[in-house]
């Protein structure tokens, strides 16, 4: 499993799975998804993207967040454009933390 995770700006950090499983079901939530719904996507897709992640010592965000985006086109495409959304906007605000 990778234990290091490299972030946009190269810094790195501690691989921390639930915060993919959290931007993942805010996401669902968003999309109006049941709970039900949501923890069974949340677990296949987290399934697909820690599998990925299993044969690296470090991986980028990019590469998680591609991996979770291209799982969540093939399943529930509506949840995919939000999931994206979030990310974004996550991204924009990290920014605005470093250049306010």
């Amino acid at each position: 499993m990778a234990k290091k995770v490299i972030k946009r700006d190269g810094t790195k950090e501690d691989f921390d799975g639930e915060k993919m499983r959290k931007s993942i079901e805010v996401a669902a939530i968003s999309a109006g998804l049941s709970m039900d719904r949501t923890n069974e996507l949340v677990n296949q897709i987290l399934d697909v993207v820690l599998k990925a992640a299993n044969d690296k010592e470090e991986i980028a965000t990019s590469e998680l967040s591609e991996s979770v985006f291209s799982q969540l086109n093939t399943i529930e495409p509506k949840m995919a454009e939000l999931w994206k959304q979030y990310e974004e906007e996550k991204r924009h605000r990290s920014a605005e933390k470093i250049n306010p």
